[in-house]
């Protein structure tokens, strides 16, 4: 094992990013020796002899003037006692003191802190990220592996302009601090890309970049081959998806496909395909991924909440779509979990539901099916104040770090204004680096807290009973979870059903839901109260909406389930209802 040894010299006190650099080292396979603030060189260079390390980390963060007279001291006595062979020196210290350093010629590398932390990793790791895309990672996979301990950051980038797009894209990836660069198509190019008599000229750059022809992403990806080389991907199209995903992998290697199972269909008008239709469309893609080894993300529960649907409804749906992935061949699947949504979720019921999602995602986890936690802010909690805004990426992603990520989807500060273009997405990357950097490895453990686990207990338990109700609708059997009409029916007949989806012709639209203790629960529309799902679902039993055959079946499965007693946090806070 690699030893590293490492402390801040002479009068300075200030170790922070001596600790975090040793943490790091750690994380990497190294033995650390931490010698502490302000040490005198003498006894640096005495330790140095005793530990015999193979790397030695000096920091000084102070005057310049002072950093040169200490450090000739410091290189000096290392050459007379004969201690630089066979061993590297770095040093960490603020941009003007690092210029000092940099003229000794002790030092193989200088840090000022302004740095992306994959370089230093790569560094550690004798991988050095400097000039081929490759050392940084060129599949999903390989990235995730050579960022290690550190998250992937993902942004989307999609302007109305294709020049500004690229242009926006090789300034980015220069900036080295995205993994992901996540194409946005406007919606003519995702719904009538190859059937371009059908678009409307009108609304060209509507929602994202007006991608034409294939050359149009081979240009994107040309303009990135610089810089950290960030790996590619776009959005599905909300039809024609196989053409499309052929189309992603020639030009741009797509990192990762995301579908929705409901979604991008007359459900939410991003489509004219029947719900049906929609759905084994939608799984036709998922498939080809599959077969092709491609991870696949499917970006549906989110589409939920943000329809306000409840709590459970989005829970459950996430273990629908991890099934269905798993049960159409996907290997690595990309689990998207959307934060903020609604925007007046209280962040201990965020938390809870996110991890009642984790649970029963990862638990169809075994040797042929893994997945990979991406978090992301939700969009509409973004103030169109840009001030405002930064704080709140900030702290949503702070809360994210409790779900200890593979990835982070960063949604640029602008959004709730405007698109993001190049130096606001690196401004954005910048503010989640800098939470990164302050609590990946010491952030307090908040999904131990005894209201987020209750919370997170219930809507597992309600989850469950929505998936065994959708089984039913397909005689009781497992692959009722994976049939198109039984999916379809389940929304029909108001078992997944959200209150935007209200005069659908492919939905009930008939439930009622209002955040009340900072969680989002199904309502009596009458009373107002929560009801549990066992409570929600017997309404539609005594509403006579369900079938007959079904209702029986239902009632008696329903029956077996308690009411579940409200949590303390609505008890105390039964006013809070927004």
């Amino acid at each position: 094992m690699k030893k590293v040894l490492a402390g801040a010299i002479g009068n300075c006190i200030h170790i922070a990013g001596t600790v975090k650099f040793l943490r790091l080292a750690e994380e990497l396979g190294y033995e650390t020796i931490f010698l502490g603030p302000a040490v005198p060189i003498e006894e640096f260079i005495r330790a140095i002899e005793e530990h015999n390390p193979d790397i030695v980390g000096v920091s000084y963060r102070l005057t310049p003037e002072v950093a040169e007279k200490l450090l000739l001291e410091f290189k000096n006595l290392v050459e007379e006692r004969g201690l630089k062979e066979n061993r590297l020196f770095l040093f960490g210290g603020t941009p003007p003191v690092c210029q000092v350093a940099i003229k000794l010629g002790l030092f193989a590398r200088t840090f000022n802190g302004l740095e992306p932390q994959e370089e230093l990793i790569a560094f550690l790791t004798g991988k050095p990220g400097e000039e081929k895309g490759e050392d940084y990672g060129n599949t999903l996979l390989e990235r995730l592996r050579k960022k290690h301990p550190y998250p992937l950051l993902r942004h989307h980038l999609g302007l109305p302009s294709l020049e500004e797009t690229i242009e926006s894209a090789r300034r980015v990836a220069l900036a080295k601090v995205l993994d992901v660069i996540s194409i946005a198509p406007d919606q003519n190019a995702q719904e009538h890309f190859f059937r371009p008599e059908e678009m409307d000229p009108s609304l060209s750059g509507a929602g994202g970049v007006p991608i034409r022809k294939p050359e149009d992403l081979k240009a994107i990806y040309a303009a990135t081959r610089c810089g950290n080389f960030p790996l590619l991907r776009i959005y599905a199209g909300t039809r024609d998806l196989i053409k499309w995903a052929e189309m992603a992998q020639e030009t741009i290697k797509n990192a990762w496909a995301a579908i929705p199972l409901f979604w991008y269909s007359r459900l939410d008008g991003r489509s004219k395909r029947p719900l049906i239709e929609a759905i084994r469309e939608n799984q036709e893609a998922i498939r080809w991924h599959a077969e092709r080894g491609i991870p696949v993300e499917i970006n549906d529960p989110h589409q939920w909440g943000l329809r306000d649907a409840h709590d459970a409804l989005e829970v459950a749906d996430a273990y629908l779509c991890a099934y269905n992935a798993k049960h159409l061949g996907v290997s690595h699947y990309v689990a998207q979990y959307m934060l903020n949504t609604p925007p007046h979720i209280f962040g201990s019921m965020d938390l809870a539901k996110t991890l009642a999602k984790i649970e029963l995602v990862e638990s169809l986890q075994d040797e042929n099916f893994t997945t990979f936690r991406q978090v992301r802010t939700g969009l509409l909690s973004l103030s169109p104040d840009p001030d405002i805004a930064k704080g709140q990426l900030a702290s949503s992603i702070t809360l994210s770090l409790a779900l200890r990520p593979h990835i982070i989807h960063i949604v640029g500060y602008c959004e709730g204004d405007h698109a993001a273009g190049a130096e606001e997405i690196i401004e954005s990357c910048k503010i989640a680096r800098g939470v990164i950097d302050n609590y990946l490895f010491g952030l307090p453990n908040m999904a131990k807290d005894p209201v987020v686990d209750e919370r997170k207990r219930k809507l597992i338990q309600e989850a469950k009973l929505l998936i065994e109700m959708i089984k039913l609708l397909g005689g009781g059997k497992e692959e009722a979870l994976t049939d198109p009409e039984v999916l379809a029916k389940a929304v029909k007949l108001g078992i997944l059903d959200a209150p935007h989806l209200r005069g659908n012709p492919e939905a009930l639209g008939i439930v009622d839901t209002r955040v009340i203790g900072g969680a989002v629960y199904a309502i009596d529309p009458k009373t107002k109260r929560p009801l549990s799902e066992r409570e929600r679902l017997l309404m539609l039993i005594e509403q006579s909406i369900l079938p007959s055959d079904i209702a029986k079946r239902a009632e008696k499965l329903l029956k077996a389930f308690p009411i579940e007693e409200l949590s303390p946090s609505f008890k105390e806070k039964k006013d809070v209802i927004t």
